[in-house]
């Protein structure tokens, strides 16, 4: 009785630590006319959709724009809390991706399907934003509702937990 007991444990544990494999979700190419926008100045880039561009300067929040690279792994695994984050938002702050460093949009496109990317994506062809959002990615500004970048992260994210503790602390959107 005392072996079965020891075995059924065992047995329990092992699938109790084991990882779950995340559920496929397909991602979609956004369009950028969901951004919200006041005036129309400095860099301005191309939407991913094919859609009239976006000046940087003019997006106003709560906003969260994420620069990433599909050529990044700690940008990839920081997707799906950018993923979860939305799904519990609730739309009280929107999530603007900005992909750097591409070969070309078709390369992002197929990312973005394929990572279940759902929200709208900028895409920097020739680099415009280095010198505005620095070299290292994947970098994430928070802006509030006037306009203004309130606070720059650098590096990953690592649970939609941590986005919205953030989110709370620098855009105060709860």
């Amino acid at each position: 009785m005392k072996k079965i007991f020891l075995f059924t444990f065992f047995l329990i544990s092992l699938t109790a630590c084991s990882a779950t494999e995340p559920i496929p979700v397909k991602g979609e190419v956004v369009s950028c006319d969901s951004i919200k926008v006041k005036g129309a100045s400095g860099t301005t880039l191309d939407c991913l959709d094919g859609s009239a561009g976006v000046a940087l300067d003019s997006i106003i929040g709560p906003a969260l724009i994420n620069v990433w690279g599909s050529w990044c792994q700690p940008c990839k695994q920081e997707l799906p809390h950018f993923a979860h984050f939305i799904a519990i938002n609730g739309g009280r702050v929107q999530v603007i991706g900005v992909d750097v460093e591409e070969k070309s949009p078709l390369v992002a496109r197929k990312f973005v399907e394929s990572r279940g990317i759902t929200w709208p994506i900028l895409y920097d062809k020739d680099g415009s934003t280095r010198e505005k959002f620095g070299m290292g990615v994947p970098v994430t500004w928070f802006v509030d509702e006037s306009g203004k970048v309130v606070h720059k992260k650098y590096g990953p994210f690592r649970s939609p937990e941590e986005i919205q503790l953030a989110v709370i602390k620098y855009l105060g959107v709860k």
